[in-house]
């Protein structure tokens, strides 16, 4: 089954995803990884997207296309994939609809003001990558695991997360009215249990196979 992860920055998106992924035996398949792994590999697009990248230029998306449509193409996609990070816009959805038979999008849904909360609060641990939220930490502030001192990150500061969040419904919003108006989106309250929330997703998944 060909599935598009969708959901807003600390939604549990891709935790999600790869929850999913055990579950049905398929790929996840983040634009992020692919695309550092086709710089890393030299790929002919890999170099491409490096050029750009190399100067500080965001990848274009005709780039970023031919590295999802060459990723796609591998023996592992054959029984199905989940789509982590892509597309982020119509065009992007139109592109992709060249090349794959998409069969459910899935819309992971949080408010707002819960993300905010979610992510100003999530502290990491920069020596070992311990990742803690500051409602169960009790005030502490070093890592349980390794004993460094947490961190919050520059993209969990709230004003950042405000940021990010304005800039994902700005680009998201036309892309759920698309692929809602395909009749092939389906929204999941991401508030609930993460094994409740796994449970949901898999319900959708049956029901549209």
């Amino acid at each position: 089954m060909n599935v598009i992860f969708l959901g807003p920055p600390g939604a549990g998106k891709g935790t999600q995803a790869v929850r999913v992924c055990e579950r049905l035996g398929i790929p996840q398949i983040s634009t992020g990884d692919i695309l550092r792994a086709a710089m890393k590999a030299e790929t002919p697009v890999g170099l491409e997207a490096k050029s750009y990248v190399e100067k500080g230029l965001l990848v274009p998306d005709s780039v970023v296309i031919n590295i999802v449509r060459d990723r796609l193409q591998q023996d592992d996609c054959k029984n199905g994939y989940i789509l982590d990070g892509f597309p982020r816009t119509v065009a992007q959805a139109e592109a992709l609809s060249a090349f794959a038979d998409i069969q459910a999008v899935v819309d992971i849904e949080v408010a707002d003001d819960v993300l905010v909360n979610r992510l100003s609060g999530r502290r990491v641990c920069p020596a070992c990558g311990a990742t803690y939220h500051t409602a169960n930490l009790a005030g502490r502030e070093d890592c349980e695991k390794c004993g460094a001192k947490l961190i919050r990150r520059k993209d969990d500061e709230p004003e950042t997360v405000l940021s990010r969040l304005t800039v994902y419904h700005d680009q998201t919003a036309p892309l759920i009215a698309y692929y809602t108006e395909k009749g092939i989106l389906h929204a999941i309250d991401g508030t609930q249990p993460m094994e409740e929330c796994t449970k949901a997703v898999l319900a959708v998944l049956d029901a549209d196979k």
